[in-house]
């Protein structure tokens, strides 16, 4: 699986040129805000159908544009052209593989698996346990398309039943407690059992890209952790009921789960040091890898986004060897890094960017 061209138009500040990329690495070399992370971002919206920095897509037209357009071709595991294009136009995104025109984001989701590596991933460690759920969420989507079906029904449901809360339509309550019962005992055994092999993984790759003896762990807390049946959970809603509506909200359920990452039993957010956690959080994404692959036996595009610039040399050249397992890699750095050493092969490509331009170059 690897991307063959991509072409921008009216994206960010893209110049609009077709770009070969078949190459297992692609090098994005470039001073700051030149297009480096945007061309990322144009390759994750394609795959994904959204970006991972922002969650309004008019803001990737280019400034002073409402529309833009992205078209990529890819080969698959069977070595099959394809073409897929994202074009958003009045206010409307459309999407199309092959001249298909793709009608629910389920269908375009399993079509190339990608990992993006960012700085913001470092709040998978030290942020809010939403940015964990959201992570272990994404996990699970990428391989599993049941859990990804029950957590859209969870979310729908839940809006349904805190709109009816508000709007004191008390009488819909036990039809929506129902259906959250369904859609969110799932997940959380869902949840469960991924913790669990999970934990097969990461630790041992944190301990090998930070060469310590630090172990860490990954705690699931349900928020509906005295339940383990649907009706477990229906009557648990019915009890706290008074609760949700004197607060005008669900105050349970799988949108309030915890994932918590420690180090004997203590939050690593609160022991471990920047540069520790920074290491964590990039432990996490390699472990994504690792598992999406363990259970499909496929391996992932991945966008590394300037993450390296903050490891010194020894912990750089571990992070790239447990990077291996990808079928295509495109990463930006900055013109004085050193990561020509790092990447002695043949089947590469390296580009200069600037100002939305990209020069082929070596």
């Amino acid at each position: 699986m690897r991307f063959c061209t991509i072409t921008t138009n009216q994206f960010r500040n893209l110049k609009e040129e077709p770009l070969e990329v078949d190459a297992s690495k692609v090098l994005l070399i470039g001073s700051n805000g030149q297009g480096k992370t945007n061309l990322l971002e144009a390759l994750y919206t394609l795959c994904y159908g959204s970006s991972f920095r922002t969650t309004q897509i008019k803001e990737l037209a280019t400034h002073g544009f409402k529309d833009f357009r992205i078209e990529g071709t890819y080969r698959d595991e069977r070595d099959l052209l394809h073409a897929l294009t994202l074009t958003f136009k009045d206010n409307k995104r459309v999407i199309t593989l092959d001249g298909t025109v793709i009608r629910d984001r389920k269908e375009l989701v399993y079509n190339i698996p990608t990992i993006v590596f960012s700085h913001d991933d470092i709040f998978f460690v030290k942020g809010e346990p939403e940015y964990r759920r959201k992570f272990f969420d994404q996990t699970m989507s990428m391989y599993n398309p049941l859990f990804f079906d029950d957590h859209r029904r969870y979310r729908q449901v839940l809006r349904q039943r805190n709109q009816a809360i508000k709007d004191e339509q008390y009488s819909l309550l036990p039809i929506y407690d129902r259906q959250l019962a369904r859609h969110g005992i799932a997940i959380q055994q869902e949840r469960v059992h991924s913790v669990y092999e999970f934990l097969q993984i990461f630790p041992e790759i944190y301990q090998e890209v930070s060469q310590s003896d630090t172990l860490l762990d990954i705690e699931y807390r349900p928020s509906w952790e005295e339940c383990a049946t649907e009706e477990e959970v229906i009557h648990y809603l019915e009890f706290h009921r008074r609760r949700d509506i004197k607060l005008q909200t669900t105050t349970s359920g799988i949108h309030r789960d915890q994932f918590m990452i420690s180090e004997e039993g203590y939050p690593f957010a609160n022991k471990g040091s920047t540069g520790q956690l920074r290491l964590a959080s990039l432990a996490l994404r390699v472990a994504q890898m690792a598992y999406f692959t363990k259970k499909t036996d496929k391996e992932t595009v991945i966008l590394v986004d300037d993450v390296l610039l903050e490891l010194d040399i020894p912990k750089r050249e571990r992070f790239l060897t447990l990077l291996s397992g990808y079928s295509q890699a495109f990463f930006t750095f900055l013109p004085e890094e050193r990561y020509i050493n790092s990447f002695e092969t043949c089947d590469r490509k390296v580009y200069h960017v600037s100002e939305g331009a990209f020069t082929l170059g070596q």
